[in-house]
């Protein structure tokens, strides 16, 4: 492969960095853009990402890297447990006529390597434990995906997931609960992930 081609690197940016025409600033910088992207914290996208920041923090995982979008896995902590995160949402941006079903997706997945670009050949849950991470609140006018309060955390480990027999390719919040319990607080999820690494 040659040397031009090989993976980027991305480097953790402040904020302050200015867009520019060949080093001529334009008056706007990175973070006019992550506000202009980022700010909808209820959108499905978005409220994920926001989702994965929120454990990555209650497990203690250092912020001063950059997200990987395309990693096998969502997290990794101090201990070298390897987290999925999924999350969902009752309320939604747009207009509804009813709160949503909550169904998360949990297939088997073809990890791949954004080293070589290659896919492996075995499909299989990548992540040692998995952190469900529902956005429980079901009212629009005092929705806050800021409050963590709002928010209810279910942790399962892969292996629990592929020992149930119903769905392998998704779980609704009843199964969820009836595996999982009523759901943690984000103080909890610590504890919660250290215990479920060892079943």
């Amino acid at each position: 492969m040659a040397d031009n081609l090989v993976r980027i690197q991305p480097k953790r940016l402040t904020g302050e960095e200015s867009i520019h025409s060949d080093d001529q600033p334009l008056g706007l910088n990175i973070l006019d853009f992550w506000s202009w992207s980022s700010s909808d914290l209820v959108s499905n996208a978005t409220r994920g990402v926001f989702a994965e920041f929120l454990v990555a923090r209650s497990l203690n995982i250092p912020l001063d890297g950059v997200r990987d979008e395309w990693g096998a896995y969502d997290l990794k902590t101090p201990e070298g447990i390897t987290v999925e995160v999924k999350s969902a949402a009752f309320v939604q941006s747009w207009t509804q006529s009813r709160l949503s079903q909550i169904i998360f997706r949990i297939p088997r997945t073809r990890a791949w390597n954004a080293e070589t670009n290659i896919l492996e050949n075995e499909s299989r849950r990548q992540a040692q434990v998995y952190v469900f991470a529902l956005l429980a609140h079901e009212e629009k006018s005092s929705i806050d995906p800021l409050n963590i309060n709002q928010w209810r955390f279910f942790v399962l480990s892969s292996k629990q997931l592929d020992n149930r027999t119903r769905s392998q390719h998704s779980i609704t919040l009843r199964s969820l609960e009836s595996l999982a319990g009523s759901g943690i607080s984000y103080s909890e999820i610590r504890e919660a992930v250290l215990r479920a690494a060892k079943e």
